[in-house]
Formats: structure tokens, C-alpha cells, sequence
């Protein structure tokens, strides 16, 4: 019995050593984090840990997701390891032109009267407001296109009121008629596209210009115009990923240049619509046209919605239109926001949509991009970004 006590004694004894050899290091750990920072103010970053609610002036870099899988971008810092986006000098559509077409309006003020007294967000050196801050996001929108598209133009959708100063030569301004108001902005955009394939119809100019409806919050950061080669025969694409509810993202459809692909894409939009104003009106603000184009696809009787699981290019026959589906991993691919699991940039991703908090980070890019001119270096800054340090 005495010889157990011993035992048990010197077990108890051994397990406490243990906890007191321990202590010391999980005192040190909240600090060891601290190490891996690719920032050159890491102060800062240990502030806005113990102030939740600070928000930053600066990027904030960390280690970036999907290092080791061989289907991913890599970096070391800003410095792209494994990836060269395609050259810019590649002409797309076969000779054929590519217009980007974005629905824009500029809120309660007009430009010229604009001032900074109410700032909302600090890139760089300079200080926005939310005009200015809208105004630079379009800026950025149309310069990345000039850079990876040089030979495609802007073209930007808006409410006749709208004051909008664009000096960019790449793009043109077409007013169009209707409700810009905020709670009907996006039912609004259908109808601004549909109104503009109309135009586009009426006017029969001859030749091929393949159309993209975009938001104006993306990068275009690798020549997306190849799309129309390599499928030749879709009316239009959309962008799907893998999510129950939503699995569509309206911030892209492409529209085929032809006459027929212009029309079939006009009905197929005049079904979308049509969904929203009976079904989605309650989300007329947000979401309602992703809604709208769901319900439109789910309605044809053979479409199989778990492809949209797997993200690989497939086409069906829905509303009258061969519709081509894009994986948004490549062709709307969204930086990572808050919480939860993350695996990185895929390889040959096409466009960046900074949708949400993320527009700060998309002046930031365009900034870097200007003072590397290096597209993949500029994904690095992306990719490095911390997922909690947007400002707006």
C-alpha cells in the first residue's frame, strides 16, 4: 500500500511539475503572435488588437492563405512566387471589341460642391469623402481596365441628373431614365441593362462588341475578354459559386456581341426582372436581382444546381439562352471577410470584386499597383491583407 502512496505521490508531483513548466510559455504566447507581422509598424497592430473598434489608416499584411497547395497563388510578402498573369497585349474576341457596362450614380451632393469635412476613409495621402470616395473606387475601375484591357472601353449607365466628371478617355457616359433612388437601385440596374441592349439592337452598328455588365468595385486584373473564344457558342454568362441561397453573383454577366446574342440576353434579362417585381421586391435594395436570376435558372426542369458545387465552367439552355456558368473563383473573386476558414487565391483568377468593406483595399491596390506596375505583386498586397482591417 505504502509503495502506491509512493506512486501516486510522485504521478500528483510529476503532473504539477508539468503545469508549472508550462506556465512560462503560455504566458509568452499572445506575444509570439505578435512575430508573424509583414508590417513595418507593428505597434499599431498590436494597439488595434487590445482597441477592437480602432480602425486602421494602413494595411495591416499577414501570412497569406493557401501557401503548399499547388492550385494556389503564393508570396512571400508582396512578392508574387508562382504567378505571371498573361500579357496585356493579347487582343480579345478574336478582333473583336469588349465594352464594360456599369450602372453609377453619385448620392445627395454634387461633385463640384463636394468637400472633405466629413471624411470617411484615409488612402495614402489623400482624405475622402463618400462622393470622393465613390468617385475614386469608379476611377480605379476604369484604370485597371486600361491596364490588363488597354484595346476596351467604359461604358457607364447613369441617372441623367448625375454629375459626373470622368476625364479617362477609355470611357463614355450614357444616361438613361429611371429610379436611381437607393431602395431601387438594383431593380433599376436590370432595367438600365436591359434599356442599353435595346439601344444596342436599334442601332445595328455592324461588326462584334462583346458586352460585360459589371459592378464598378472590381479589378480587372487579367484580360477576361478570352471568354468569348474559348465558348464560342453562349448567348451570356453569369458567375456562380458554392452557396445554398445565393449561389448567383449578378456582378458579372457577359453578353455576346452578335445580334442573336443580344436579343436572347434582353429576354433572358426580361425574365430576371420580371421575377424581381413579383417575388424580391421586399429586397429591391440588395440581393433581390441575385434572387431573381436564382429563380429564373431553377425554374428550367432539367438544371442541376449541385454543378454549382464544383467550380467548373459548364452551359445550359435556360429562358431561350445558351448560358454559360463561370466559377467566381476565377471571375468574381471576392477577398476574404471576417471569421472562418479561407484557402487562398486560385491561380488564374480573372477579376477581383472588392463588394462590401472592401473598397478601401481596392484604392489601396490600385495605389500599389501604381507605384510597381506589377499586377501579381499587387494580388500579394490583396491576398496579404488583414480580413478586419477594412475602414469602410
Amino acid at each position: 500500500m505504502g509503495s502506491r502512496r509512493d506512486y501516486r505521490s510522485m504521478r500528483s508531483c510529476s503532473g504539477w511539475r508539468r503545469i508549472l513548466l508550462l506556465i512560462p510559455v503560455l504566458f509568452l504566447l499572445p506575444h509570439l503572435s505578435s512575430l508573424v507581422d509583414f508590417s513595418s509598424d507593428s505597434a499599431t497592430r498590436n494597439d488595434a488588437r487590445t482597441i477592437p473598434n480602432k480602425k486602421l489608416d494602413h494595411l495591416v499584411l499577414g501570412p497569406v492563405a493557401g501557401q503548399g497547395l499547388s492550385d494556389r497563388f503564393h508570396c512571400r510578402g508582396t512578392k508574387a512566387l508562382n504567378k505571371t498573369h498573361g500579357s496585356t497585349s493579347h487582343v480579345s474576341g478574336a478582333g473583336n471589341g469588349v465594352s464594360f457596362v456599369t450602372v453609377f450614380t453619385v448620392y445627395n451632393t454634387s461633385l463640384g460642391n463636394v468637400k472633405s469635412s466629413n471624411p470617411v476613409s484615409v488612402v495614402g495621402n489623400v482624405t475622402y469623402s463618400k462622393p470622393e470616395r465613390s468617385m475614386a473606387v469608379l476611377n480605379a475601375f476604369a484604370n485597371f481596365i486600361q491596364v490588363t484591357m488597354p484595346k476596351s472601353n467604359v461604358v457607364i449607365l447613369t441617372d441623367p441628373a448625375s454629375d459626373l466628371s470622368i476625364q479617362q478617355s477609355n470611357v463614355i457616359l450614357q444616361p438613361v431614365q429611371g429610379d436611381y433612388s437607393r431602395g431601387n437601385l438594383m431593380l433599376q440596374r436590370i432595367r438600365s441593362y436591359i434599356t442599353f441592349l435595346e439601344m444596342k439592337l436599334e442601332k445595328n452598328e455592324g461588326g462584334i462588341n462583346h458586352y460585360i455588365f459589371t459592378d464598378s468595385d472590381i479589378a480587372v486584373v487579367d484580360d477576361v475578354g478570352t471568354i468569348f473564344d474559348k465558348h464560342s457558342s453562349f448567348h451570356l454568362a453569369l458567375t456562380f459559386r458554392n452557396n445554398k441561397d445565393q449561389p448567383l453573383n449578378s456582378g458579372f454577366i457577359a453578353v455576346r456581341g452578335t445580334r442573336e446574342g443580344i436579343l436572347r440576353a434582353k429576354v433572358f434579362l426580361e425574365e430576371v426582372l420580371k421575377a424581381y417585381k413579383t417575388k424580391y421586391m421586399k429586397a429591391s435594395r440588395m440581393l433581390g436581382d441575385q434572387l431573381a436570376l436564382v429563380s429564373v435558372v431553377k425554374s428550367h426542369p432539367s438544371f442541376d444546381a449541385k454543378r454549382f458545387t464544383k467550380p467548373q465552367a459548364f452551359t445550359e439552355e435556360i429562358a431561350g439562352a445558351s448560358v454559360l456558368f463561370l466559377p467566381c473563383a476565377l471571375y468574381n473573386w471576392t477577398p476574404p471577410e471576417g471569421a472562418g476558414q479561407f484557402h487562398g487565391m486560385p491561380l488564374d483568377v480573372k477579376i477581383v470584386h472588392f463588394k462590401g468593406s472592401r473598397k478601401r483595399l481596392m484604392l489601396e491596390a490600385w495605389n500599389f499597383y501604381k507605384s510597381t506596375s506589377n499586377i501579381p505583386d499587387m494580388l500579394c498586397l490583396v491576398l496579404g491583407s488583414g480580413r478586419t482591417k477594412y475602414d469602410f
